[in-house]
Parts: structure tokens; C-alpha cells; sequence
């Protein structure tokens, strides 16, 4: 078992959990634009499948451990914090009518290519 995968799985699915229900709840008396609650629901659920998908890579870790693995585990990482972090961010930001949102907002396709970079380097050895 790799501890350090489990910790980052572990913190980032919980605080997906934490952000989902602020998005169900207090998000929405913030705003009533759809466009915007869809973009931060859009984070909360990437970062819960790049949770699990961290889960299971720190539990099969010494088992299939190899340097894909980890790379795929760090592009997870990168991507949860990339993708759904700019996704957090931008909802604030256009709650605020922030003109910050054009530079947050190229900052989400990059955390999406992490999350298919680590899913290509996520390979079973032959």
C-alpha cells in the first residue's frame, strides 16, 4: 500500500464530499446561475472518481508496482488540483464578476489533460 497515495485519496475524497454538499447548499444561495453551479458540480464529481481511482492505485501499489503506476497517481493528483481546484475557483470568481476569471478559466483544460494523461499511464504489467 502506498501511505501517501492513501492520505491524498483519502483528504481529497473527503473534501469532495465537504464541497458537494456546500455546492448542494450553501452554493446555490450564492447564485442561481445553472451554468455555473453545473461548472463547480463538474469539479466536485471529477475529483470523487480521481479519489477513488487514487484509492485503488494506493492499494494495488506493491502489487503492480511500477513507474506508470506512479506516474498515473501523480497525474490524478495534478489533475484534481488543476482541473477541479480551477473549476472551484471560477465559480467564486464569477460569483464575484471578477474579470480574473480569463486567467483561472485556461487553467481547467490543462488539469483535464493530467486526468487523461493518468489514465493512459495507468497500464497493467504483461
Amino acid at each position: 500500500m502506498h501511505k501517501k497515495f492513501l492520505a491524498i485519496a483519502a483528504v481529497s475524497g473527503g473534501l469532495a464530499v465537504a464541497l458537494g454538499a456546500f455546492g448542494a447548499h450553501g452554493l446555490e444561495r450564492m447564485t442561481t446561475d445553472e451554468k455555473v453551479l453545473e461548472g463547480f458540480r463538474t469539479g466536485v464529481q471529477y475529483q470523487v472518481y480521481h479519489a477513488l481511482a487514487l484509492l485503488i492505485i494506493a492499494g494495488l501499489y506493491d502489487k503492480f508496482s511500477q513507474p506508470s503506476i506512479r506516474l498515473a497517481a501523480n497525474c490524478f493528483i495534478y489533475g484534481i488540483v488543476l482541473f477541479s481546484g480551477s473549476l472551484y475557483l471560477l465559480t467564486f470568481l464569477k460569483i464575484q464578476e471578477s474579470d480574473a476569471v480569463k486567467f483561472a478559466g485556461p487553467v481547467t483544460p490543462v488539469g483535464g489533460i493530467f486526468f487523461i494523461m493518468g489514465w493512459v499511464f495507468l497500464k497493467l504489467p504483461r
